[in-house]
């Protein structure tokens, strides 16, 4: 199935960029009255005929459109460290996207090796796969910001276990899942919080041991899920308290020592296999 990319579809016209329009009429060789399929980005399938076959702007007409097309019952937001080899990253973030993920932040540790990441050639290959593998939806990709900065931004609200120890004790279920993995509510103003935060990381802390992904996944019954993915050289041990202050939960990815993008695409998958 041939399917192109716009972000230009407005009052029923579709219009495609320069490299769209080319490939469009001079490799694929689609004429005007010729109907093709294109997507916006944010998980809508377009049914266009065309009306303009210039191939430095090609115009179509819209037909018809279909909300969640090649969508996914859940929101993935991967939060991953740099790789010290760029193209690592940018094969994890196509396959994670072909595979099932709604959002990417990288993020800069205290052990990151690479310290500036640029995101628009990301934002090309996440296009691009997310037409190969049929889905309408590309994938956000978010501006750098450190380790610390996401967790206090996406965490919950932050718990001194210092100086609070007999509230932690009371509302250890509360702050992070209760004993059947469920997370529970406590979003810091009386509503609901119904996302799933994990962090994996490979040291142990015998205070908060680590789960199994895949055990805490079958414990969440709701849609929304964010995960740390850390550098080669792991996150550190304050990176890791921050985040388990702020309603993460620590888990491990089995056995085996992954590096940062196996680790992240394994993740994925899990996510993945979890909601077939």
């Amino acid at each position: 199935m041939e399917l192109f990319y716009s972000s230009d579809i407005e009052g029923g016209i579709c219009r495609l960029d320069q490299d769209e329009s080319g490939h469009c009429v001079k490799v694929l060789r689609h004429r005007s009255g010729d109907e093709i399929s294109v997507i916006d980005g944010c998980g809508t399938l377009y049914r266009c005929r065309i009306t303009s076959d210039s191939p430095k702007g090609v115009e179509a007409m819209v037909l018809s459109s279909e909300e969640g097309w090649g969508g996914h019952p859940y929101h993935l937001h991967m939060a991953v460290c740099p790789t010290k080899n760029n193209d690592r990253y940018e094969w994890f973030a196509e396959k994670a996207c072909e595979i099932g993920m709604d959002e990417v932040s990288p993020v800069i540790g205290e052990h990151s090796e690479r310290r500036v990441f640029k995101t628009a050639r990301i934002g090309k290959i996440l296009v691009s796969a997310a037409k190969q593998s049929l889905k309408a939806a590309v994938p956000v990709v978010n501006e750098p910001v450190s380790v610390k900065e996401f967790i206090e931004t996406h965490g919950r609200r932050s718990f001194d276990y210092a100086q609070d120890d007999s509230r932690n004790a009371q509302d250890d279920g509360r702050n992070a899942q209760d004993d059947s993995g469920n997370v529970q509510e406590d979003s810091g103003n009386g509503q609901e919080d119904r996302v799933l935060r994990m962090i994996a990381y490979c040291f142990e802390d015998e205070r908060v041991p680590r789960r199994s992904i895949r055990e805490v996944l079958e414990g969440f019954d709701g849609s929304d899920i964010t995960i740390l993915i850390g550098p080669e050289g792991d996150f550190s041990r304050s990176e890791a308290e921050l985040a388990l202050a702020h309603g993460f939960i620590p888990v491990h990815l089995g056995p085996s020592r992954l590096r940062t993008e196996t680790a992240a695409l394994t993740a994925v998958s899990a996510v993945y296999f979890h909601h077939l």
